[in-house]
């Protein structure tokens, strides 16, 4: 048994680098079949977060020179956790997620899955399908029955919107872009400046054991993968700010459920005084993490050689949809459409009559079948965990090698993990035959891992962080804030 529980991630944290021998001290609970689905989420949900707590750990010994603090990962707080966007609550108000304009279409030879949830990407699909902006639903069902999905994916992506045809996971490894994420291992970890000498961190004050005290973290992501991983390093004592273009804000709503423990500010990257801002406080930063496609922010001299140059030392993390190479390499993407494109929707579609304009946050490359999708955003939150625990690794090697690292992740790579590299990890990792798709199992009391706090923008409920070890923080110092509204400066 301890064995399956392992071995998932024993793979995981040796592709992260780390010691073997520090799975040891890992050791597992919670109630079973959470999160369930056809295929290994909970597996997956369970090995991304303990990868992630053991970083920690071994970060907190690095520091202080001791043992590894022992790691329990309970499978409530880790499913609680990937809920956590849709089980906040804002004044008891659930949050807003899926646009009108985000759901699954039929067209004439399949499914096509939209994202419209920002009002840009919402006026790009309408304007490359020749609707007014006024119109709803009906008025796009009616225009995409008569058209290909292909054709549809690639005229919404030439306009600037997002589209993406359905597909079997036998269509995407046979596409252009499943091959060029196949060729890529889940992550990679990457060293600069091989000759940056090591920068050992000091030890931790008295008090929970806050691995990344004293660490500064600039924060340039967005929606989820990327917030949940700052969100994670802030947990851990980082001081995290986040950083969003005034003419690009985030969803408050999102921010009430990853904005904990950060602060938010407005910086214009494309002005004269916004890029000096930025620079000074680069001068100050230990990591800064991109959530941008490929080669957007390049333009800014945010490329990781070009920031390690200015910053020695520097630890680099970036997360895309799709990886930084093939066809699709600087396509924008989100966890719904990255779902819909390996197939994952097609693997959790149910047999029965096709169900048009579904906005559950995938669908099924089915012909005939009603869409599927994850019973979370799955690979949003893993992915986030993963790109949590490189920087703690990354930075744990930094303080014993020096250099500067890079780390690089995508959404693609980690549905290619869910779908064929996960296997016999758990005692009951969730999956199903025919059952219903539902957050957790029918008696799993979700209420004992959410707590309530207020904040800034009202009383709001909010899952605990599953990042868990011995001597570690319970929970955040502080309640995310409103976007935007702190002061562009290091505490």
């Amino acid at each position: 048994m301890r064995q399956r529980l392992h071995g998932d991630t024993d793979l995981a944290w040796t592709v992260l680098g780390g010691d073997p021998a520090l799975t040891e001290r890992l050791t597992y609970g919670g109630p079973p079949g959470l999160l369930p689905a056809r295929l290994p989420v909970m597996a997956l949900a369970r090995t991304t977060v303990a990868v992630c707590a053991l970083a920690a750990a071994e970060l907190a010994a690095e520091r202080n020179g001791g043992p590894v603090p022992a790691v329990r990962v309970d499978d409530g707080a880790v499913a609680a956790a990937f809920l956590s966007d849709r089980l906040v609550r804002i004044d008891g108000r659930a949050p807003s997620t899926f646009a009108p304009l985000s759901r699954f279409w039929r067209t004439a030879d399949g499914w096509v899955r939209t994202h419209a949830n920002y009002p840009h990407h919402r006026a790009r699909l309408l304007r490359a399908l020749g609707l007014p902006e006024s119109a709803g639903p009906a008025e796009v069902r009616a225009e995409l029955a008569g058209r290909r999905a292909e054709e549809v994916q690639e005229t919404v992506y030439s306009a600037g919107g997002l589209a993406i045809a359905a597909r079997t996971p036998e269509e995407w490894a046979a596409h252009p872009q499943g091959v060029a994420v196949a060729a890529h291992p889940l992550l990679t970890l990457d060293t600069l400046d091989a000759g940056t000498p090591p920068r050992p961190l000091p030890p931790l004050a008295e008090g929970p054991a806050l691995p990344a005290a004293g660490l500064r973290v600039l924060d340039l992501t967005r929606v989820l993968a990327g917030p949940v991983a700052t969100r994670t390093l802030a947990l851990l004592g980082a001081d995290v700010l986040r950083i969003d273009a005034p003419q690009l804000p985030e969803s408050q709503d999102a921010h009430s459920d990853t904005g904990f423990g950060k602060r938010s500010t407005f910086l214009d990257l494309a002005s004269r005084s916004g890029r000096a801002t930025f620079e000074a406080l680069l001068t100050g930063a230990d990591v800064v993490v991109t959530g941008y496609r490929p080669g957007a922010l390049d333009r800014f001299g945010l490329a990781p050689e070009a920031l390690a140059e200015r910053r020695p030392g520097l630890v680099v993390a970036r997360v895309s949809a799709w990886g930084g190479d093939g066809p699709w390499g600087d396509r924008r993407g989100f966890d719904s459409l990255v779902q819909v494109a390996t197939g994952i929707a097609a693997i959790e579609a149910d047999a029965g009559p096709a169900s048009e304009g579904s906005t559950a946050s995938g669908g099924g490359a089915g012909r005939g079948g009603i869409p599927g999708a994850l019973p979370a955003q799955a690979l949003d939150h893993g992915t986030g965990y993963l790109l949590a625990a490189a920087v703690l690794r990354k930075l744990t090697e930094r303080s014993r090698t020096g250099g500067s690292g890079v780390a690089t992740l995508a959404l693609a790579r980690t549905a290619r993990w869910l779908v064929h590299g996960l296997g016999g990890a758990g005692r009951d990792d969730g999956r199903r035959a025919g059952a219903p798709t539902g957050p957790a199992a029918p008696d799993h009391d979700v209420e004992r891992y959410l707590r309530d706090t207020d904040s800034p923008v009202g009383r709001l409920r909010y899952a605990l962080p599953p990042v868990r070890f011995d001597g570690g923080p319970l929970t955040w110092a502080t309640p995310p804030g409103r976007c935007g509204q702190d002061a562009p400066v290091w505490r």
